[in-house]
């Protein structure tokens, strides 16, 4: 999962918690004690969604459906493209529209972790939230988190893979988002 369902599945709770779930990936390491409790609970959240999400047999077998080179990158594409799903199936819900400002606010007002604190603002200038709705969106999302990674670009040779599969990996999204969001969801989306 990426910002979107990491948000999605942490609204519920406070400010606080629902920053940690968006700037977990920026935080190494299980020394949370540079960070207010609350936001330390939301990283941990983030973190057990996560390997809930990394060791899950619908994920493990859609990754085994991806072109056996690119395999071991797949989990990153299939975060995004979970985002895309999800941003597809919230769009025009208001809930939707008041969790993507909330997001936008955090974000806005609090400093990001070293790591992250370069791709933040353009988060937020350019609509990441909503904007993932659009499947090229997220594929051009997905192809440059691949120039990033040394070598060639692997994730975006899973393009084509994830065009072909689309249906497929849209019902493994919806019943994954069930048993996830009935799991570890803090508060309801729909």
């Amino acid at each position: 999962m990426n910002f979107l369902a990491h948000a999605a599945l942490a609204h519920g709770g406070s400010d606080d918690f629902l920053y940690g779930n968006l700037i977990a990936d920026g935080v190494k390491g299980p020394d949370l004690s540079a960070w207010r409790p609350i936001v330390a609970d939301g990283i941990r959240h983030h973190r057990r969604v996560d390997a809930f999400v990394d060791t899950h047999d619908i994920v493990l077998q859609a990754r085994h459906r991806a072109p056996v080179d690119q395999r071991r990158y797949a989990g990153i594409a299939l975060d995004l493209l979970w985002d895309h799903f999800l941003a597809r199936r919230m769009q025009t819900s208001t809930a939707h529209q008041r969790l993507v400002a909330r997001c936008y606010r955090l974000l806005e007002e609090r400093p990001a972790p070293e790591r992250l604190a370069p791709m933040m603002p353009v988060l937020v200038e350019e609509d990441w939230l909503r904007r993932y709705a659009d499947f090229s969106f997220t594929c051009m999302a997905v192809t440059n988190i691949g120039r990033r990674l040394s070598g060639p670009n692997r994730l975006a040779l899973l393009v084509p893979w994830m065009e072909a599969d689309y249906q497929r990996l849209e019902v493994d999204f919806q019943a994954l988002w069930k048993e996830l969001h009935e799991r570890l969801g803090v508060g309801s989306t729909e």
